[in-house]
């Protein structure tokens, strides 16, 4: 394929879904996921209480009873086998099972010392990047955390570029739906390590940021965007809520050598 997609010689590049990760993860020296209704998220607000997360990746598309079936089999032996709890989905959660993917659900359940997150996105390309690569969960609520600990390990150079993935969500045949609130995300986040120096931007980075830069009103962009009125028509407009805290958690999601979001 040659290397025309890679952005080869900047610090800071940008992509799209579990395929851009992909791509980009092999010349990357730090992989940032951004899924912020929900994963990166939901993340933020179980380091803040001390919890370890296991990113499961999820079918994104249509699948038959037995994948169904086949991927749940798949998601509870991995949490045995880390003596952890598997979040349920959110319309699904119980008084035993009150974890999800909602961070509002997450905000409130009782503490657990390691839960499996699934979904088909964030947890998605956090689970499948290779173990040396650092991969790190960013989100609305901690983009000058992350920043600075990017920055200060180094990352963001030409030498030891980041590649930041705006997970994006999907559209009911599976296909990737370019998520207007991960764009605003990344772009922030991209905007903040320039502003501290890093770089230099790849083209597509510096169109994300430039997304950001334009977005007068972030709250009301992600309420209202796609993604933001599906939660809130399905009752969760907490989420959204949360999702939108401005820059409120100092914690950096960092995976660790078992594979779970941990404070870096």
């Amino acid at each position: 394929m040659g290397d025309w997609d890679m952005q080869t010689g900047t610090g800071i590049r940008f992509e799209w879904g579990s395929a851009g990760a992909g791509r980009l993860v092999g010349e990357a020296a730090c992989l940032v996921t951004v899924d912020v209704l929900s994963f990166s998220t939901t993340v933020s607000v179980a380091v803040e209480k001390g919890i370890r997360v296991l990113p499961f990746g999820w079918p994104g598309g249509p699948a038959t009873e037995a994948e169904q079936v086949s991927a749940t089999e798949a998601a509870e032996a991995y949490a045995r086998r880390w003596d952890a709890r598997l979040a349920a989905h959110r319309t699904t959660v119980t008084p035993s099972t009150p974890w999800s993917l909602s961070p509002a659900h997450l905000r409130a359940a009782p503490f657990v010392a390691r839960l499996v997150l699934p979904s088909p996105n964030g947890a998605a390309i956090a689970a499948a990047a290779p173990s040396g690569v650092q991969v790190v969960a960013a989100c609305l609520r901690n983009i000058t955390a992350v920043s600075r600990w990017l920055i200060s390990h180094g990352y963001g150079t030409p030498e030891h570029p980041v590649a930041v993935i705006a997970a994006g969500e999907r559209w009911p045949d599976g296909s990737l739906r370019p998520a207007l609130e991960d764009l605003l995300g990344a772009g922030s986040l991209i905007c903040e390590l320039r502003s501290q120096g890093a770089g230099p931007l790849s083209t597509e980075a510096a169109a994300a940021t430039a997304s950001y830069e334009n977005t007068t009103d972030l709250v009301h962009a992600v309420a209202t965007s796609a993604s933001g009125r599906r939660l809130a028509a399905m009752g969760f407009v907490a989420d959204v809520a949360i999702a939108t805290e401005d820059d409120v958690c100092a914690l950096v999601p960092v995976r660790d050598a078992d594979g779970a979001f941990t404070p870096g």
